[in-house]
């Protein structure tokens, strides 16, 4: 929502001359389908700003509503669900003097019902406030107090402790119950076996009027693992399943047409091979099958990860999850449910994950060893101590102190704090880390493929013969083009723009779906679009339109997606570190050999299907190689998950920002050599902080063993090494 009781200042340059809004067309939701959509407004910083962006966006087709929160810096926009929406609504306000970068709403909505996260700080809020004041009390005992203003001073420390611990220890107790159900041993039975233990001997002594009691100890050692805790559910929080993105792309229900030409409404599980179905332009196709009636144009994307619009007609090839543009089409079913080319693209992503998801991190490796060596040392000063002394009061207050000088909290910050400052860092340089294990992978990589169109390219077309072209043939297909959506046609209206013509407006403009536009000026009929349908007999092997000016010989424009300013210093940068870089793309062999001469890549496929793609990957890590993927389209979401780590840009579509380990917020392709430099200095922060850890432990616990700490002095030693790994931690954000 927008901030209310703002003051409204004199406004920034960007806000001046808000546009009133256009309008909305007069439609409903029952007829279009909405959808929310989150952008950032990183600049943000006054009233006006918030009027003129919600102006700007009102002011935009299709937009339902738009609401700006100056506090986040950030606008949610209800629009219709159509492709390339988001990108025309940050277009508008960039024209407009706003910076706007995409966001992943998905991810955001986790964060807000993240009820996992709500939960643990709750409980390391009880268990600080706990612990300050216990220690508070504490005071008076270390200062001298004896008898029974001490034993009035453990009892009070009694009774906030045991409902505190209670509450704030219970996701240790739980994992341990489950660990110990299932005969094994994990790092969270050390963990609840040594607050116990804290508590049990305190409560002992306390009953005994024994000088000490540890209950600040136990609350002390609950705090800081909570927040080891919390640090590491960060970093895992925005982690979503791709295949879920991609089981949204089917259709629910399908237009079905009956024997007498009438359409019914039919769930999909209802049709059967052979049946005809119909699809409206802006509808997804629900079956893979054959066009038998209608002309149109199809997002091909999701096979070949390029987003320029294919034109279908009869006898043509559609899959279910393909988005229908422009005109009207009636499909053949010939694969159903299970069976469609979508459900195939699922099952690839799910596996891939499955597989990614069994990768130990250097956590995982070192807690099998750490919780089986910390038991059994504290059960070897217990029955020593016992046996040697018949004391088992001392040796039970021995064990404590082993088991507490012991407990995993530096080793279980090891790696969170690591990963919490480098996220942070990321963040800044515009890098949204979505896996915490992704950055272990990440700085063993050596391997790097990327995808082309969106990636190293823009995924957006250029004029690219221009100056080469008849006078007046530019600003003849510059009027054709007014007004359409089509990716040619806007790439045709800027360079237009871009050579400052003065356009006049054709009459009778119209577009033809899967064709091209027409119109007239005077007698002369004017066409832009297809070469067999404008008449041109030579085709050419590049993406390109025809523009025909009466009876004269039709006119080839050219286009090329325009290279990222940035791709060819990425790869250069990536090879001077001694990573193999290739090139695995969906597009024709032409454009793909083009791209990778141009950007210095030497290992390059064309044409690759979403198995394919997979394949590759799969061939890769059987030679040896650890493969980081980066890309965009929905073709490459299998590819995303199979791979050892992913990064996919924030413009890419949803299942692949799912299935990438980390996004890359805004344009900018370089931010992956800044993500690989980290991570290897990231991991190398991780290993000197389990070497912290491991020193700590090697000069401790002899002493500890040998009866000389007490287990209030053995929780203040196991702060102190919390907080130097913590400490080390954080040098990684000042790392150059």
């Amino acid at each position: 929502m927008t901030d209310a009781a703002l003051p409204t200042p004199q406004g920034c340059a960007a806000c001046a001359a808000v546009p009133e809004p256009r309008g909305l067309p007069a439609r409903t939701a029952a007829e279009v389908s909405l959808r929310r959509f989150e952008i950032s407004l990183p600049e943000i910083h006054c009233a006006a700003c918030i009027t003129g962006v919600e102006h700007v966006l009102a002011g935009e087709p299709g937009v339902a509503g738009a609401r700006v929160n100056l506090t986040l810096k950030r606008v949610a926009v209800t629009a219709e669900d159509r492709p390339g929406t988001e990108a025309r609504l940050i277009d508008a306000l960039e024209s407009r003097g706003y910076a706007a970068r995409p966001l992943d709403s998905a991810a955001l909505e986790a964060t807000r019902i993240d009820a996992t996260g709500r939960d643990l700080l709750a409980r390391i809020g009880v268990a600080g406030f706990a612990t300050m004041n216990v220690m508070l009390l504490s005071i008076a005992v270390w200062s001298g107090a004896e008898g029974s203003t001490r034993d009035l001073m453990h009892w009070v420390s009694a009774a906030i402790a045991l409902p505190a611990i209670a509450f704030a220890a219970q996701p240790f107790f739980r994992n341990a119950i489950a660990a110990l159900s299932a005969r094994r041993l994990d790092m969270d039975v050390p963990i609840s076996t040594a607050i116990l233990l804290a508590l049990g001997v305190s409560v002992w002594e306390t009953m005994h009027s024994g000088a000490h009691a540890f209950f600040d100890a136990a609350l002390m050692l609950t705090f800081f693992l909570l927040v080891g805790r919390y640090l590491a559910h960060l970093t895992r929080a925005s982690a979503r399943s791709a295949a879920a993105e991609l089981a949204a792309l089917e259709v629910r229900l399908a237009q079905r047409i009956g024997a007498d030409g009438s359409l019914e409404a039919v769930p999909l599980d209802a049709l059967r091979p052979g049946d005809l179905v119909a699809v409206a332009p802006g509808g997804r196709v629900p079956v893979d099958g054959t066009i038998v009636e209608g002309s149109s144009e199809i997002d091909p994307s999701m096979l070949t990860g390029e987003t320029m619009p294919a034109a279908v007609g009869p006898g043509a090839a559609v899959s279910a999850g393909m988005m229908n543009l422009s005109g009207p089409i009636r499909v053949r079913a010939e694969a159903l449910g299970d069976d469609t080319l979508l459900k195939q693209i699922a099952r690839l992503v799910e596996t891939a994950e499955r597989s990614r998801s069994r990768y130990a991190s250097l956590a995982d490796r070192a807690s099998q060893f750490y919780s089986h060596t910390v038991n059994l040392l504290a059960v070897a000063a217990l029955l020593g101590w016992g046996l040697a002394t018949q004391d088992w009061r001392l040796a039970i207050n021995i064990a404590a102190a082993v088991l507490i000088i012991t407990c995993p909290c530096a080793l279980g910050l090891a790696v969170p704090a690591v990963l919490t400052a480098a996220s942070g860092r990321l963040f800044r340089q515009g890098i949204l880390l979505k896996d915490g294990d992704a950055f272990e992978r990440l700085a063993r990589v050596n391997a790097v493929v990327f995808d082309k169109t969106g990636t190293l390219t823009t995924g957006r077309p250029v004029l690219t013969n221009a100056a080469e072209l008849p006078d007046g043939a530019l600003a003849a297909a510059a009027a054709l083009a007014a007004g359409s959506t089509h990716p040619l046609a806007q790439a045709i209206s800027r360079a237009a723009a871009e050579a400052g013509l003065r356009i006049a407006p054709v009459a009778d403009l119209r577009e033809h779906p899967g064709l091209g536009s027409e119109g007239r000026r005077g007698e002369t009929r004017l066409r832009l679009g297809r070469a067999e349908w404008v008449g041109a007999a030579t085709p050419v092997d590049r993406t390109a339109a025809w523009l025909r000016i009466g009876d004269a010989a039709p006119v080839c424009l050219t286009f090329e997606d325009e290279l990222r300013p940035e791709a060819a210093e990425t790869i250069r940068r990536l090879r001077a570190r001694g990573l193999s870089v290739s090139l695995l793309s969906g597009d024709a062999e032409g454009p793909v050999r083009a791209m990778a001469g141009a950007v210095g890549i030497d290992q390059w496929v064309a044409r690759a299907t979403p198995a394919e793609k997979v394949a590759h990957l799969q061939s890769m890590q059987a030679a040896g190689l650890r493969v980081l993927m980066v890309g965009d389209g929905l073709n490459d979401a299998a590819a995303l998950a199979a791979a050892n780590v992913s990064i996919s840009p924030s413009s890419a579509v949803d299942a692949s920002r799912s299935a990438a380990d980390l996004i890359v917020l805004g344009d900018r392709i370089d931010r992956v050599v800044d993500a690989l430099v980290l991570a290897v200095v990231a991991r190398l922060r991780i290993l000197e902080n389990f070497v912290l850890a491991f020193l700590y432990n090697v000069v401790t616990v002899p002493i500890a063993f040998a009866g000389f700490v007490t287990p209030l002095i053995a929780a203040i030693s196991m702060s102190a090494s919390s907080i130097v790994v913590a400490l080390n931690a954080m040098r990684l954000g000042r790392t150059p």
